[in-house]
């Protein structure tokens, strides 16, 4: 049976408003909104036309009823400066995620949440509990993505479409997601993915996480959760030039500009010496890029599961056409992973192999 909701989420995740869908299948604008609106239902051809036009299967037009994300849910940064557009596609290719992530759900049995709720904390502090809380101490993180699913953030890429927006996260139904934008810097992804889990910890899932302030707060738990105050006071780091930021830099996998304003942050370097600081750095090419910057992070958990998913005969292909979407839309959202050996971890032992639902 067709699910008007279902069709809803297909058209505004391709950033189609009726009258470009219209434009696409040549049905008019009043019968998409009576489809979208419940009030009637397309024959068999019109379903299939609008699929073709929407790159889903049929079927993914008469699953199960899905509810929007809603925007106050969501940590978008520079939410004032997002067309609505640009914000509905967001939030509903994200909702595809989302369906993904059931698929996976039903057949795995991934980390369970581990992520405090430090509502009203400092974020400085929120920072230092959350690593004390998951043993890293005082030592840079290794890899940001592989410690979020460890604790059972599920976290997926966004598409190429949503390339304007860095990430955001978000609780549904009490679990935690993180969606970033594989097409910046390594070091950029590391600190969007700490900024993301800030907002997961300050924020929680009953504040408005796009208030002015929540922004700073998140960025604030970042620099402290990815460089520490007391490793970086221990570094020497006093009045460091820019060569200097450079070559410590590297310690904490973090970009320039972001460590530059970590010593200012904690008072290493004087205000004149973090804007000369970033006036150098910025002559130098580190502030629309990081030279020389680290490999991007991709997802350990994602990799076991379609690894596990293949090895028991669901290849991706067939993981698309069970949710209804492509498979070029499916790697879009898992980081564009290619099925290669990977090392164990994260799953559970007690995993079920994939099957039909």
């Amino acid at each position: 049976m067709f699910t008007p909701s279902r069709l809803v989420i297909a058209r505004k995740r391709r950033g189609l408003t009726l009258i470009g869908l219209a434009g696409l299948t040549g049905l008019s604008t009043r019968s998409i909104s009576r489809y979208e609106n419940g009030h009637a239902e397309p024959s068999g051809d019109t379903l299939t036309l609008l699929a073709r036009a929407l790159d889903v299967a049929p079927w993914f037009l008469c699953g199960g009823d899905v509810d929007e994300i809603p925007v106050d849910a969501v940590s978008f940064r520079a939410l004032s400066k997002m067309t609505a557009r640009q914000r509905d596609r967001a939030l509903s290719a994200g909702r595809v995620a989302l369906l993904i992530n059931d698929w996976i759900e039903a057949r795995f049995h991934l980390p369970a949440a581990d992520i405090p709720a430090l509502t009203g904390h400092d974020p400085e502090s929120a920072a230092q509990v959350v690593r004390a809380r998951w043993g890293l101490g005082e030592r840079p993180v290794g890899n940001v993505l592989h410690v979020l699913e460890a604790r059972g953030a599920r976290v997926y890429s966004l598409t190429e479409e949503n390339n304007q927006l860095d990430a955001y996260s978000l609780y549904w139904h009490g679990q935690p997601f993180i969606f970033l934008n594989t097409g910046k810097s390594g070091e950029r992804g590391r600190f969007d993915g700490a900024h993301e889990l800030g907002h997961l910890v300050l924020h929680g899932d009953h504040l408005v996480p796009n208030r002015p302030e929540a922004e700073a707060e998140a960025n604030r738990f970042a620099a402290a959760f990815l460089m520490p105050r007391a490793s970086v006071l221990a570094a020497g780091l006093h009045d460091a030039t820019p060569d200097k930021i450079l070559r410590a830099k590297r310690v904490w996998k973090v970009s320039a500009l972001a460590l530059a304003h970590r010593l200012y942050e904690l008072n290493l370097l004087t205000e004149w010496g973090y804007r000369a600081a970033c006036v150098q750095l910025a002559q130098w090419g580190y502030r629309r890029a990081e030279p020389e910057g680290i490999e991007r992070e991709s997802s350990q958990l994602l990799a076991k599961v379609f690894r596990s998913a293949r090895e028991h005969g669901e290849s991706m292909a067939k993981v698309a056409a069970a949710v209804g979407i492509s498979a070029d839309e499916l790697r879009a959202h898992v980081f564009g992973l290619t099925l290669t050996t990977v090392p164990g971890g994260l799953l559970d032992p007690g995993m079920r192999a994939p099957g039909r639902p």
